[in-house]
């Protein structure tokens, strides 16, 4: 019996065993199965650079093989809440910016240890609450597109700062020197607002990041 345990434990099952008083009635293997986009969704965090650690209560051999499968390489398992909560700080402390998601009771501690907690919409009312953000349709890989649209936001908002000042600076000092009237620095001026606002609104076209 030890041997079949360990072979379920092996394809990430959790055991539990049926006792009829002191026999050993039967084993019954249980497995949260990964989401069906679960290796997409890591596989686009991976590309983007982002580091990718599985937290779970579940026991060491279970951990492993769901995040062999996932392709993680790093699984920690049989972690009470304060042990996620504890990592995320751990990480935290040497210098990471870290994204905690989650969906259960049990996260809710590292969610709000995390620089960002991200909710599965799907999770408890608990888990959202204490999050920053959810992924409200449960897609795994709306985790990496939400990194992605970040990553393009604060690029957009550089460029709009750049070309706003630029614009600016350029006429300041035609003015000054009289090169240029007062009304073409307003209309510049203007004009600045209107390439900021078109710039913005490139992200609207954005549909999300590619399927592999």
């Amino acid at each position: 019996l030890s041997a079949r345990i360990a072979a379920l434990n092996d394809e990430g099952k959790t055991v539990s065993v049926l006792l009829a008083g002191d026999e050993v009635a039967g084993l019954i293997a249980m497995r949260d199965e990964p989401r069906d986009d679960a290796r997409e969704g890591i596989a686009a965090l991976l590309d983007l650079g982002a580091d990718t650690v599985m937290l779970t209560g579940d026991n060491q051999r279970t951990a492993k093989a769901i995040a062999a499968s996932l392709g993680m390489a790093d699984a920690r398992a049989e972690l009470m809440p304060q042990d996620k909560q504890k990592i995320v700080g751990e990480m935290r402390a040497e210098g990471r910016f870290v994204a905690k998601v989650g969906d259960g009771i049990n996260d809710a501690p590292a969610l709000a240890a995390a620089d960002i907690g991200i909710a599965m919409g799907s999770g408890t009312d608990v888990a959202l609450e204490t999050a920053d953000a959810a992924v409200l349709h449960g897609r795994v890989k709306d985790v990496a597109n939400m990194v992605a649209l970040s990553r393009l936001t604060m690029r957009n908002i550089f460029q709009n700062i750049t070309i706003s000042l630029g614009l600016k600076a350029v006429f300041l000092v035609t003015t000054v020197f009289g090169v240029t009237g007062l009304w073409p620095a307003i209309l510049a001026d203007t004009g600045a607002t209107v390439l900021v606002t078109a710039n913005a609104m490139r992200l609207l076209a954005w549909k999300g990041l590619r399927d592999s």
